[in-house]
């Protein structure tokens, strides 16, 4: 398959770990923003076998796993209505709120829906006119654009019962916040992809100027990360900090005008908080004066709920990089992807999840060295 095999390529992959080596004469901490990268790092155990020198650090990058705890419980305070059709991408219904979470809710007699599409659920409301019809839209730049599409298609076919729980997060504003907080090592950042197939590049020079950090924008199979760590390598280690795209097959400069008009027009951008880190000053969008009336946080008047976070669940720490998964102490006990504590134990892109899956039974532990176990290599990537 195009794009699948070429990409992780054992062969290559040692070219790539080589010239890694051989560029790297410092310690440097790296971190990638998207879960879909953490999990094809932890997968194929790309962190073990890079040098001893090289730490990679988990952002927060899954969109399940930031969305705040609040959003959780407006949408289970919603989807509890008996006049609501609560519908969400399946990933969302075993994120737990406060008490309970959205498959709870639907055992309940809650009617909520697995869709794959917010447009899934518009036609939902055209079929259901005596129901409210509610669509969950979370996530970065990458899944806003077809929430957007659908709330314009709402309103250009006079479609009253529909409306959108917006919890749609930007990916600059983190990096900043990141590099701004007082705990951050980060060095350099291999940047997601898929957002700037949307969002293009233009956003990132500013950040590597101001914070002095290279930003390299991954792709997510192992070449790519790959790729991405071995540019980011050979800036830090030539005093550089600019941008560099490594994956030109899906990314330019500009990203999609198409899209960017669209989320222009339907949204507008906010504060958001993030679970487990906070308020973000202007790095969320909610819907904009023109579409108010299909917000449903505002349609349903849960704008004042507040909620605490588990003391128990460090998932914040895990978030912003600050300890890996398993040094969590109920890492594997009292959290568990049927038990989860917190997001990053339920997304199929969180940290916690990826450790679990794959490295549950013990620490993760760095190779000598690839050239010692070039058969271990070679296994792990491909």
């Amino acid at each position: 398959m195009k794009y699948l095999d070429e990409f992780s390529d054992p062969v290559l992959a040692k070219r790539l770990f080589d010239d890694i080596r051989a560029l790297t004469t410092k310690p440097w901490a790296l971190m990638e923003v998207c879960g879909g990268q953490t999990h094809s790092i932890i997968r194929h155990g790309i962190d073990q076998l890079l040098p001893e020198e090289i730490r990679l650090i988990h952002g927060p990058g899954c969109p399940v796993c930031v969305t705040p705890l609040e959003i959780i419980d407006k949408a289970l305070e919603i989807a509890s209505r008996p006049d609501v059709i609560f519908c969400s991408f399946g990933d969302m219904l075993r994120v737990p709120g406060s008490g309970r979470d959205l498959f709870q809710v639907k055992s309940e007699g809650a009617d909520v829906r697995v869709v794959y599409s917010p447009l899934d659920a518009l036609r939902i409301a055209q079929e259901n006119p005596d129901k409210e019809v509610v669509f969950f839209g979370i996530g970065f730049e990458t899944t806003a654009p077809p929430n957007a599409m659908t709330v314009y298609q709402a309103k250009k076919l006079s479609i009253p019962n529909f409306s959108l729980l917006v919890s749609h997060v930007r990916v600059p504003p983190a990096i900043d916040a990141i590099m701004n907080s007082p705990d951050c090592q980060v060095q350099a950042f291999l940047a997601a992809g898929h957002v700037c197939t949307v969002m293009g590049t233009k956003e990132y020079p500013a950040l590597a100027a101001e914070h002095e950090v290279p930003i390299v924008v991954t792709g997510f199979e192992p070449l790519d990360i790959l790729e991405g760590i071995r540019r980011a390598v050979r800036q830090l280690e030539a005093g550089e900090h600019t941008v560099e795209n490594a994956y030109p097959r899906a990314v330019n400069e500009q990203g999609s005008p198409a899209a960017q008009k669209m989320l222009a027009d339907v949204f507008e951008v906010t504060d958001r908080s993030w679970r487990g880190i906070g308020m973000i000053p202007q790095s969320g969008w909610r819907l904009s004066p023109r579409y108010r009336e299909y917000d449903a946080e505002h349609r349903f008047s849960v704008g004042g709920i507040e909620t605490e976070e588990s003391t128990v669940c460090r998932s914040g720490e895990v978030l912003q990089g600050l300890i890996k998964p398993h040094e969590c102490a109920a890492f594997g006990k009292q959290c568990t992807p049927r038990n989860p504590l917190g997001a990053t134990m339920v997304s199929s892109e969180g940290a916690c999840a990826a450790y679990y899956l794959y490295r549950r039974l013990e620490a993760p532990k760095k190779a000598a060295s690839a050239a010692d176990a070039p058969a271990k290599e070679a296994s792990s990537v491909g």
